[in-house]
């Protein structure tokens, strides 16, 4: 290998070892090509960022993380946002999900009572509370020896490790419909992928959530709705783990690329709404109408967007991670702009 060859090589972070002379330089000469494209994106998005300013548009009034598919959530202070998600420590938002025997996914779609399923997080530990139930600890370091279920979400296979016959056991007897067991997600197994799961350009991960790793609303979003329903709705009903407020109502809709705290954020889709939002938070019943079908009577997608969103109301905003960070209650909301 020649010293010219050697630098690409020490460069690509390869063992400067003996190649066939043709092959080799082939091969180095594709790869330093492929470093050069990556370096010039990278330079690009540099660019762009610098000829963006920030203008500011809200402010985080509630940060929330849901530990467990469709059980309640955990209000926090301040969050670590990774690609997959918010942390803060070990506790992680939705890394846990309730399956069937079977694998398959158990949402308040199916049980809605799991949304009465309150969680508290101490020494590592997850602190389950429900009705005429008695409280469960659960460590967030499953044992190894667990079994790893193969589980699907709407269609997409994904990987969980039991968490045991106790909180298996806690989960059957308080839905009391069938068998249930909780699995735990690890930060080495393969999430499911954006593009299986939403017709988007966007590349990224996650666990359990529906379809991507973050999801804001505002404030002023669910004040209008509220205006517009007998019986009023909480942000309970939808979930997000980032509210906003101090902006118009559905200006989310709008925004493309945020920046908050240190976190940098890349809208991916709006937010189609299913009958999950039925379900009231307070008595764990589904309504199986409200909000939803108010919803519908007027935000409704418009018909170019059809083909993503069919007949499915629009409330709140999906995004994913462009820089991982920290974020907190009280962080300026900002707009990237031309």
């Amino acid at each position: 290998m020649g010293a010219a060859s050697s630098a690409v090589a020490a460069r690509l972070g390869l063992p400067a070892s003996p190649i066939p002379a043709r092959l080799g330089v082939a091969a180095l000469a594709l790869a330093a090509l492929a470093l050069g494209a990556a370096a010039c994106h990278r330079a690009q998005a540099r660019r762009r960022r610098r000829g963006q300013r920030r203008q500011r548009v809200g402010t985080v009034s509630q940060v929330c993380i849901y530990p467990v598919k469709s059980c309640m959530g955990v209000p926090v202070d301040a969050a670590e946002i990774t690609a997959m998600g918010l942390r803060t420590g070990s506790l992680r938002d939705r890394f846990w999900l309730v399956i069937k025997e079977d694998g398959h996914m158990v949402t308040a779609r199916q049980e809605p009572r799991l949304v009465l399923v309150s969680i508290t997080f101490e020494n590592d530990c997850l602190i389950f509370k429900a009705p005429d139930m008695d409280q469960m600890v659960l460590p967030t370091k499953m044992p190894s020896s667990n079994k790893i279920h193969d589980c699907r979400i709407f269609g997409i296979d994904i990987q969980g490790r039991d968490c045991g016959d106790e909180i298996a056991q806690w989960f059957t007897k308080f839905l009391k419909t069938e068998a249930f067991r909780l699995v735990q997600f690890e930060t080495n197994m393969k999430g499911r992928v954006s593009k299986k799961i939403l017709p988007t350009n966007e590349n990224y991960q996650v666990a359990y959530p529906d379809a991507s790793p973050v999801h804001i609303l505002s404030d002023a979003s669910l004040a209008d709705l509220n205006t517009r329903l007998k019986k009023k709705v909480t942000m309970e009903n939808f979930r997000p783990n980032i509210v906003v407020t101090g902006c118009g109502a559905f200006e989310e809709d709008t925004w493309d690329e945020l920046v908050i705290g240190d976190v940098e954020l890349k809208k991916v889709q709006c937010c189609s709404r299913c009958i999950m939002t039925t379900v009231d938070p307070d008595t764990g019943i589904i309504d199986r109408k409200e909000p939803l079908e108010t919803l519908k009577s007027y935000r409704l997608c418009d018909p170019s967007e059809r083909h993503l969103y069919k007949s499915s109301p629009l409330f709140g905003v999906y995004y994913s991670v462009t820089k991982v960070g920290n974020l907190q209650v009280g962080d300026p909301v900002y707009q990237l702009v031309e």
